[in-house]
């Protein structure tokens, strides 16, 4: 079975059993959603936030706190109106999770749990189930663009370089680095040559790299198979790991994880996590000032082959974006540098070509 058939498997498991817990009425819905084609995990997100919806429903809807979650009527949701939706955005910005911790929510947060409540609320409306929909009255919490953070230049070879050489590490630190410093090179590499995400990394097997013509097989969020291409730097790194160090470790892997192309010293399969905190160790190690993930090496990819070619197509299918608006609109303010060198370049008209001195 596939990593990504194990990770689909646990997210249906995982379904299963939030189902027993939310109201009778959204299998139908969930049902629904699956016939749809949507993922595993969207499906899966579904049920969380449905399952918030209700645990806030329950702790301050008096006809509710002592009646389980699973026995709630559908009617419930023609009772609502748009201010008691406007009260559960309100109740995200902060909350107490039933596991007693803390929990917050910003826009992009919020605007998530609306979607998922309009999405549900829609699907029962227009099966005439309810009369009402009031999460359709509510406007959408305003997201503020972001800047997208990237790597410049200097900071990329910075990154690369305390991946190969460990410096500023600790003795300990120094041990434990030389018996991953070309898988750790290899997956920095790989993350910053093709812009893929995490999860589509830690997803790899050996079978899916193709060295012949450079280039690797992912399966994309949503399930879709692609075929992303790397160039020498990615095929050099790539290439150093499986020669000098995977086959050592991939000798004691667990059955599983024989296959996966980045191994974890445990002999398992890689997890995000484990990139996540990879990444984290070496952007501090080589004192980079800004908070860095494998999505901001993703942005970095992005960053740079938008710049290198103002194609925002070609971007879009490269990050496997469905949509070429969601890569627009990551992509935004490196319009705007792109349009105030246009500026720049239009002075050029007023000034004589030979000495570059403005026209009297």
């Amino acid at each position: 079975m596939e990593y990504t058939d194990k990770i689909n498997l646990e997210n249906k498991r995982k379904l299963n059993e939030l189902l027993k817990e939310l109201p009778k009425f959204c299998n139908d819905f969930f049902r629904y959603l699956d016939t749809r084609n949507t993922s595993s995990r969207t499906r899966l997100a579904y049920a969380y936030d449905l399952r918030l919806f209700f645990q806030f429903l329950q702790q301050n809807n008096p006809v509710y706190q002592k009646k389980p979650m699973r026995e709630i009527p559908i009617q419930v949701l023609d009772q609502l109106t748009p201010t008691d939706i406007e009260e559960y955005l309100a109740y995200l910005s902060f909350y107490e999770t039933t596991a007693g911790t803390e929990q917050t929510n910003g826009e992009k947060g919020k605007s998530r749990k609306l979607s998922s409540l309009r999405t549900m609320y829609n699907y029962f409306f227009k099966k005439e189930f309810i009369s009402t929909n009031a999460p359709s009255m509510i406007e959408t919490p305003k997201k503020h663009k972001d800047n997208i953070i990237h790597l410049d230049k200097d900071e990329v070879a910075d990154l690369i370089t305390a991946a190969e050489s460990g410096n500023s590490f600790t003795a300990r630190q120094l041990t434990l680095h030389e018996k991953t410093k070309y898988r750790d090179t290899a997956i920095l590499t790989l993350l910053l040559g093709t812009g893929i995400r995490v999860s589509e990394l830690v997803g790899l097997d050996v079978g899916d790299v193709n060295f012949k013509y450079h280039s690797i097989r992912v399966i994309r969020k949503g399930g879709n198979e692609s075929t992303v291409y790397f160039g020498e730097e990615v095929s050099a790194a790539l290439m150093e790991y499986l020669e000098l160090e995977r086959e050592t470790i991939a000798a004691r892997a667990l059955p599983e994880h024989a296959n996966a192309l980045f191994l974890s010293l445990k002999f398992s399969r890689l997890t995000t996590r484990a990139v996540e905190k990879l990444v984290k160790k070496y952007s501090d190690a080589a004192k980079i000032n800004k908070k860095i993930t494998p999505h901001k090496l993703r942005s970095t990819y992005g960053t740079n082959l938008y710049k290198e070619t103002g194609d925002i197509y070609l971007v879009a299918d490269a990050l496997g974006h469905k949509s070429v608006e969601t890569t627009r609109q990551h992509y935004a303010a490196t319009d705007d540098e792109r349009r105030q060198l246009a500026g720049k370049f239009s002075g050029s008209i007023f000034r004589n070509q030979d000495t570059g001195a403005p026209y009297q």
